[in-house]
């Protein structure tokens, strides 16, 4: 039985909100969007936020709510950015299983593409070329990050009864 949250980690556009909606479905465990729980904490879109606190005000923010999520047995899809900043991914690897949707930076390229960038404030202004040099300096930079996570997933190639299957057995090894 899952007794801890399972928090998905990966790159924007990575498919954390809905992979993270159909594992909690299939775990039977409450899912929990982190950017959906920072809005309701600063009462306004993150967009606005930034615009009108900056980076690193939300990156405060986002950490304390982060942290509210202890010790709820939930699935959690966090941001892009959450594990790369303060000790976020210590926290997040010693407070419940941390599973990876890795994507290479042609396939993030292709989905964010396709979804509105304006609504991403790390992407406003990026297009075709630009987009695909800054996905690939931006994974770059958080792949360090990325990579300390329990289970680390090929997302397009990985269906949902095999992560059922790997944040399973992953739990069974860190219960005993």
């Amino acid at each position: 039985m899952i007794q801890r949250p399972v928090f998905l980690i990966g790159f924007m556009g990575s498919g954390k909100t809905t992979w993270g909606k159909k594992l909690a479905n299939a775990l039977e465990l409450p899912f929990v969007d982190l950017d959906h729980e920072i809005v309701d904490s600063i009462g306004m879109s993150i967009p606005e936020y930034f615009a009108q606190h900056g980076e690193e005000k939300f990156r405060e923010i986002e950490r304390e709510v982060l942290q509210k999520q202890h010790g709820k047995a939930s699935i959690i899809s966090t941001g892009g950015g959450t594990p790369c900043y303060f000790d976020n991914m210590e926290w997040l690897l010693n407070n419940g299983t941390v599973l990876y949707l890795k994507h290479s930076p042609k396939s993030l390229w292709n989905r964010l593409s396709q979804s509105d960038v304006n609504k991403r404030p790390a992407l406003k202004g990026f297009t075709g070329e630009e987009l695909l040099q800054f996905i690939e300096s931006k994974l770059e930079e958080r792949s360090p990050f990325y990579d300390k996570a329990h289970i680390l997933v090929d997302q397009i190639n990985t269906p949902l009864e095999d992560l059922v299957s790997l944040v399973k057995a992953n739990i069974q090894i860190h219960e005993q």
